[in-house]
């Protein structure tokens, strides 16, 4: 089920025992979504400050 060495493992495994109801699969494709934004939001900042400190 798991990818060996995972990053986002534990993340996934952290949603699963807080909502037992939550199939694996859906908990997966959460957790990455989640973690795709966050990255994206985080390029993003970079960019902004890389920007406002070369003007």
């Amino acid at each position: 089920m798991n990818d060996p060495g995972d990053p986002l493992d534990p993340w996934i495994d952290r949603l699963l025992r807080l909502g037992p109801g939550i199939p694996p699969e859906d908990a997966r494709g959460f957790v990455r979504e989640l973690y795709a934004r966050a990255q994206a939001d985080r390029d993003e900042e970079r960019a902004e400050a890389d920007f406002v400190r070369e003007e």
